[in-house]
């Protein structure tokens, strides 16, 4: 059942559950329907002052950054309480990321979840400090310590792609090093935020380590975490324009800045890969309509293959099942938005404009009358200095190119601003190992292998981004280093 009207979150500061100054609210927008599903509170910047200060509280007077035992306690509350709230929350979080139900059984909600144990098990085994022996460089025998202490207050922006998912791949870690948070979420999917703060309530997160930030506004509450000169690190995982933006903003005051970005990652068939098993990656583009960073929407098939795999997509595509919200089979939803509905057909337009062929969709279906739909799509005979092989689409369209040897596939795949993800699809392991190898990017898969994990650190080359986020790489964005000198 669609999420009731009557539905409303909170936010969650210094502790506390409670509505935005002045009892400030806004309408969240279901993506399956077009229509309004329930609201969340919105805040003002006087809220995201009181969150900064609440933070930064917690992590200078409190016992949080030194106290690992308390972390790992709470943390393990915290745990339990996401687990206990999943089912409650199940249909809110369908509800406003247009997901259909089924994948909040997986990425979009109980699989995040899951990761949280690796996450609050690393925190309690990591090394914060090593002994790095004598030495007698400067002429005074001295033993050297090195020291991992929590970074400070980190600003976790994100997006509204998989918002439970990428929510806890920051606040955990960053909780979990020491770290007090202010999580500003994104406006579309507050319900993913307000979730973390009401399990966060319901676990009694000591005062101000944890809070949780919904707003109307897209850039004003963003723009005054990384501003403020109480936040020492800002996490943020959304499109490249606006991480430009926030690197270039952080530099007034030099904080630690990890950027998670775009993507326009390169799935390359090689000559003698399996069909159609290889062909199947192709449905990532459907995957929550496409809204994916590291989602391979270029297809880089071998030129004597082409036209068997071009038919063979073709008809994937053609025989999809969506629309269904309720489904926990269906993996095509809508687009979030009214907005990236638009957005994404006009680069549909675009293709067609630039010389591609449109093989199959780019419609809004003509039988879903409600809602952000867009029918999977597929262009073929695309060039790769075209737009649509170049930008970030965020939607279910994939583009086919043509390579006539590996070194070419390789070329095609490399030539992108981009550097998040890919894969190679060959039945010779070694040969696709060689390929993935030369491939400037986060992360690779090989043939239907699939890295994701919370043990794997996961960001980009180039401009999809800085830094990584889960893993142990990602639990140590939020550290600093100390080098202490004792005389020996």
């Amino acid at each position: 059942m669609i999420t009731p009207p009557s539905w409303r979150s909170e936010l969650y500061i210094d502790g506390q559950s409670r509505p935005a100054e002045g009892s400030r609210e806004y309408p969240n927008i279901g993506p399956a329907t077009g229509e309004v599903i329930g609201s969340a509170a919105d805040a003002s910047i006087d809220d995201v002052d009181q969150a900064i200060d609440a933070a930064r509280r917690a992590f200078d007077a409190e016992r949080w950054s030194s106290d690992r035992g308390l972390r790992v306690a709470s943390l393990q509350r915290l745990r339990t309480a996401m687990g206990e709230l999943a089912d409650e929350w199940r249909p809110h979080i369908a509800a406003e990321t247009g997901a259909p139900l089924g994948l909040t059984y997986g990425y979009q909600l109980d699989l995040p979840i899951r990761f949280m144990d690796w996450t609050i098990a690393l925190a309690e085994r990591y090394v914060f400090e090593r002994d790095i022996g004598v030495t007698h460089a400067m002429q005074m025998p001295t033993r050297r310590l090195v020291v991992k202490e929590a970074a400070g207050v980190v600003g976790a922006i994100t997006p509204w792609n998989a918002p439970v998912q990428i929510n806890l791949a920051k606040c955990i870690a960053a909780l979990g090093a020491g770290c007090t948070v202010v999580l500003k979420a994104a406006p579309e999917t507050p319900w993913s935020a307000a979730l973390l703060g009401a399990a966060a309530a319901r676990a009694q997160l000591p005062a101000g380590v944890l809070n949780i930030l919904t707003s109307n506004d897209k850039a004003s509450a963003g723009e005054y975490l990384v501003a403020d000169p109480r936040v020492d690190v800002i996490s943020f995982t959304g499109s490249t324009a606006t991480g430009r933006h926030i690197m270039a903003a952080a530099a007034s005051t030099l904080k630690k800045v990890f950027l998670e970005l775009g993507g326009k990652s390169a799935n390359i068939v090689l000559d003698d890969a399996q069909f159609p098993d290889a062909l199947y990656s192709s449905l990532a583009v459907c995957y929550h309509a496409g809204q994916g960073c590291s989602i391979p929407t270029r297809l880089l098939v071998h030129r004597s293959r082409y036209a068997e795999a071009e038919a063979l997509i073709k008809g994937l595509f053609e025989s999809l099942p969506y629309g269904d919200p309720h489904s926990r089979d269906q993996i095509l939803g809508p687009v979030v938005s009214a907005t990236q509905r638009a957005r994404v057909l006009e680069y549909i337009r675009i293709g067609v404009a630039e010389g591609a062929r449109l093989v199959t969709g780019g419609r809004v279906p003509p039988h879903l009358t409600k809602g952000h739909y867009i029918e999977p799509t597929l262009f073929a005979d695309v060039d790769n200095g075209m737009r649509i092989a170049q930008e970030e689409i965020f939607g279910p369209v994939l583009v086919m190119i043509p390579f006539d040897n590996d070194d070419q596939a390789v070329r095609i795949a490399n030539e992108s601003i981009y550097g998040l993800a890919g894969t190679v699809h060959s039945q010779n392991t070694e040969r696709a190992l060689a390929v993935a190898r030369r491939i400037r990017a986060g992360t690779l898969n090989l043939n239907a292998g699939n890295a994701f994990d919370a043990d794997a650190p996961f960001g980009g080359y180039k401009q999809s981004g800085i830094g990584r986020e889960m893993g142990l790489e990602g639990f140590e964005e939020y550290l600093q280093t100390k080098t202490i000198g004792i005389p020996a």
